[in-house]
């Protein structure tokens, strides 16, 4: 049995912590054993994958990359857990797989970019520079994540990787459950519902202010919308009483956290995405699924994802005049919705489902493994 210990930060509701969940449901139990090590847990996914039978380790925050005590609380699984891969993502979990995977000599050390890293500090490159000399592998969630790899950090093409995100593919909703659920927020028949699904940590990143601002654009010109909201975090009173100012508080619904997205998905007409950067977007191709189109910022990963014009439409970031123009171009055009909904169907289907994702994961396991001569 290969055992593999994942190191993330905290186990929230995050692509980084959700790809590891599609690992513990859909990688080779016959073959693949899964530990976890993460800083903190939030939420329900930790009994998930408790019901899984994968054993989730919560030491507390890395306060600094000197951090011998949490270093050692690594150190005590990987002696007592023994693993022949080591899989870290995320700075905290990029850190200590990397230090502690190097010291207790690891078979093989895998690394993971997972952030789009345009604002990062000199000694944040040259961290993730370093750290990247123990590992066998560094992954990128995108073709942008990537560049960065190979041509800012000068990682070698053979060590840097190509893996992008997968998600499950949705139970598609009926009509009846749309219905439903649009009367329990008292959402009209002829009313379109834009929504948007992410963290309200930091309004520097998923610019959630834009697109209130655009959405603002769109009731004063009369269009019949509602805006959805899905997340929570310290930004949320913030964007509260951005949308009293721009006076359109009977048009925004917050929906705050939700273990369950799909029940929102099933409802939005359009989804948008309009960070200021962001490495892949994994919400991009939750909604895709859903066949929604998509108006989007063409920032870091997600010009990999959304086509212009194809499946969706892309805008330069922080430009809330034209966020505003290609929603209130899909707003007023179902057959431009239904077209750019299917198209970006077929391409997650091909492109980012969690079955294709373990796929590649798998692959270069085994890769890794032959080379090392270790043999399930």
């Amino acid at each position: 049995m290969i055992r593999v210990l994942q190191i993330i930060d905290t186990m929230g509701s995050g692509g980084v912590e959700r790809r590891r969940l599609s690992m513990a449901k859909l990688l080779d139990k016959s073959k693949f054993e899964l530990r976890i090590i993460c800083t903190n847990a939030v939420g329900n996914l930790k009994d998930e994958f408790t019901e899984l039978g994968v054993e989730v380790n919560v030491i507390g925050d890395l306060k600094s990359f000197y951090d011998i005590k949490q270093h050692r609380k690594v150190i005590a699984i990987i002696n007592g857990y023994k693993p022949h891969i080591i899989h870290g993502a995320v700075f905290e979990g990029v850190t200590m797989a990397s230090i502690n995977g190097f010291v207790k000599r690891v078979p093989i050390i895998i690394l993971e970019e997972t952030s789009d890293p345009q604002n990062r500090r000199f000694k944040g490159h040259l961290l993730m520079k370093l750290l990247s000399l123990t590992s066998n592998k560094v992954i990128g969630v995108s073709p942008a994540c990537v560049y960065y790899l190979q041509r800012k950090l000068l990682i070698s093409p053979k060590k840097a990787v190509l893996i992008t995100n997968g998600v499950s593919v949705p139970e598609i909703s009926t009509d009846v459950f749309k219905q439903k659920v649009r009367e329990n927020f008292k959402i009209k028949k002829d009313e379109i519902v834009i929504g948007s699904v992410g963290r309200m940590s930091s309004d520097s990143h998923k610019r959630f202010s834009d697109l209130i601002k655009a959405f603002a654009l769109l009731i004063q010109k009369g269009i019949k919308a509602k805006l959805i909201l899905v997340g929570d975090g310290p930004e949320k009173n913030n964007y509260f009483k951005l949308v009293e100012e721009c006076q359109i508080t009977k048009h925004v619904i917050f929906a705050g956290y939700q273990d369950n997205v799909n029940d929102f998905y099933s409802v939005f007409d359009i989804f948008s995405l309009v960070s200021a950067y962001e490495a892949f977007g994994l919400v991009l191709a939750e909604a895709m699924l859903h066949k929604l189109p998509i108006v989007a910022t063409n920032v870091g990963g997600i010009p990999f994802i959304i086509e212009d014009n194809k499946n969706g439409f892309l805008v330069n970031k922080f430009d809330v005049n034209a966020i505003a123009s290609k929603l209130e171009m899909l707003s007023n055009d179902e057959n431009l919705r239904k077209e750019f909904g299917l198209n970006g169907y077929k391409k997650a289907l091909s492109d980012y489902t969690e079955e294709r994702y373990i796929q590649n994961i798998e692959t270069l396991y085994y890769e890794l493994l032959h080379k090392k001569s270790i043999y399930t």
